[in-house]
């Protein structure tokens, strides 16, 4: 896991902080504090892992000598039924960190798994699948993450990493042309500018622009492959908006470079993993 520390714990200590309150009712009352079991994480659908040193992380912080055995690594493909980790140390901590755990770790693998159907399903164009920022607040590095994990690519991460003039920014600035002008006399040498286009004429105007990176928003396929025979490799290309599993191969067959998808993030379903504790 390529994620700092730092980051991980401060996300954990938060969930655990929200769940348990500061009492676990049915836990403290019924599970000796000095009771010891193990447990383990089972897959109940087919997909990709991510976030299993993450879940792991919530016992060790409840109690640091949890042992752990990692069976499967973050980016694995797992089937219905695989024996994910196995877990041993105090009975509370295992209850009591037993649903942030599965929280973080079926969401991370819901959003994996989302981003390994895109990729695959635009194999061989030679397309890549990239993510955007929307993302669920607190949890952006941990979703972007899991994109790298389901083979997808991470968009910028945030504001300060690229300038990207959307509909909004071209409609207030009075244009591509324009507002490109204004933007270079204050930006830095490293960073790139990528403009929003709706129409052929607007892709025009970004290309005399010199725009780094030419976005083709919500254009069908014909639109999209006719804006990517015009910019003719001056800019890279980016498809987006209302794309879908269902749509994603055509989008691609149209010659861009990438295509950037909300629902990486934004609407997963979470991925079936269940924690037993043996008796």
């Amino acid at each position: 896991m390529i994620l700092p520390a730092f980051y991980v714990d401060d996300v954990i200590k938060n969930a655990i902080k929200e769940d348990i309150n500061y009492i676990d009712e049915a836990t403290a009352f019924v599970i000796p504090e000095d009771s010891v079991t193990s447990a383990r994480f089972v897959s109940k659908a087919d997909g990709v892992l991510c976030g299993i040193e993450i879940a792991a992380r919530v016992f060790t912080l409840l109690d640091p000598k949890v042992e752990v055995e990692l069976l499967k690594k973050d980016g694995d493909e797992i089937k219905k039924g695989d024996l994910i980790a196995r877990f041993k140390g105090k009975t509370q901590a295992l209850l009591m960190g037993e649903r942030t755990a599965l929280n973080l770790v079926q969401h991370l693998s819901g959003v994996a798994t989302q981003t390994h159907t895109a990729v695959k399903l635009a194999e061989g164009t030679g397309v890549s699948i990239a993510d955007t920022r929307k993302t669920l607040p607190g949890l952006r590095a941990m979703q972007k993450y899991a994109v790298m994990c389901g083979g997808g690519k991470n968009h910028r991460f945030n504001l300060s990493d690229a300038a990207m003039l959307k509909d909004n920014h071209i409609d207030a600035g009075g244009g591509i042309l324009k507002t490109v002008e204004k933007l270079r006399r204050h930006i830095g040498h490293t960073v790139k500018i990528e403009v929003e286009t709706r129409t052929l004429d607007e892709v025009k105007e970004a290309v005399e622009a010199k725009a780094d990176i030419i976005m083709l928003d919500n254009m069908t396929a014909d639109e999209t492959a006719e804006c990517v025979k015009y910019i003719d490799g001056r800019a890279l290309t980016e498809a987006s908006g209302n794309i879908t599993l269902e749509n994603i191969r055509e989008k691609a067959q149209c010659g861009v470079d990438i295509i950037s998808m909300g629902s990486l993030t934004h609407s997963v379903t979470a991925f079936d993993i269940s924690m037993r504790i043996d008796k």
